[in-house]
């Protein structure tokens, strides 16, 4: 006899989905994640902020320069010993930027309208009034050495206000601080440095790559670099 035995069919209680949403613990590490990440990227970010500023410190710089160089090349052509490089000139530099400005607009080398954004950068605010004569006020970003057509291409021209030559920058010194400095030379190559490379020693090998990367100052020997800027240099 064929006995059939059927038994019942229980359907087995499905397991619950798991809740897509993030408990307390996985959200507290994705936040600390993301606080570790910004750490780590905000330096980098202010690094490349202030390169970024300090290269449009240098490019105003060099319109300054580009300036100067066409006039001290028609002072050559002319004989007219006015327009001369600043060391150059009838009676010594200019004795205040303002008066270097005036002439550079008085003949035409510059407008008075550009002034006001070549001698700005963050922390230096210098105000510009057309004149004439031209007139400035507050603190501009950058400053003139009384450079001399003499002096070979690795002399420096213009810096940022907060380089003294061959001294250790101070933090609160405007613009950038110890972030670093910008340094026109005569020959017409400037260059951004960081604030470990303001002085000679120990940075460099020797005086020598001091001068032929930062520059030389008006006045000092070819290797023998001296500290503070130069007597006459042009500043507000």
């Amino acid at each position: 006899m064929k006995i059939t035995i059927t038994s019942s069919k229980y359907s087995l209680p499905k397991q619950r989905e798991r809740a897509s949403a993030f408990t307390l613990i996985e959200l507290l590490v994705v936040i600390a994640i993301i606080a570790i990440l910004a750490a780590l990227a905000v330096p980098a970010l202010t690094s490349a902020l202030a390169k970024a500023q300090m290269s449009g410190t240098m490019n105003n710089a060099r319109q300054l320069y580009l300036a100067q160089f066409q006039m001290s090349n028609d002072g050559t052509a002319t004989g007219d010993s006015t327009l001369a490089w600043p060391g150059d000139m009838t009676g010594g530099p200019p004795a205040t930027l303002a008066a270097y400005c005036d002439l550079l607009v008085s003949k035409g080398y510059l407008k008075a309208g550009d002034l006001g954004k070549l001698l700005n950068a963050p922390g230096a605010t210098c105000t510009v009034t057309a004149g004439p004569p031209v007139a400035l006020a507050g603190t501009s970003a950058l400053k003139v050495y009384p450079v001399k057509d003499s002096d070979p291409a690795i002399a420096i021209f213009s810096v940022s206000r907060n380089y003294i030559y061959d001294t250790a920058i101070v933090g609160t010194d405007v613009p950038y601080g110890t972030k670093g400095f910008v340094v026109m030379r005569k020959g017409g190559d400037g260059a951004v440095f960081k604030a470990g490379q303001a002085v000679d020693t120990p940075g460099w090998p020797n005086p020598a790559t001091f001068q032929s990367s930062v520059g030389l100052k008006t006045g000092d020997p070819e290797g023998t670099p001296s500290t503070g800027d130069p007597t006459g240099v042009i500043k507000l």
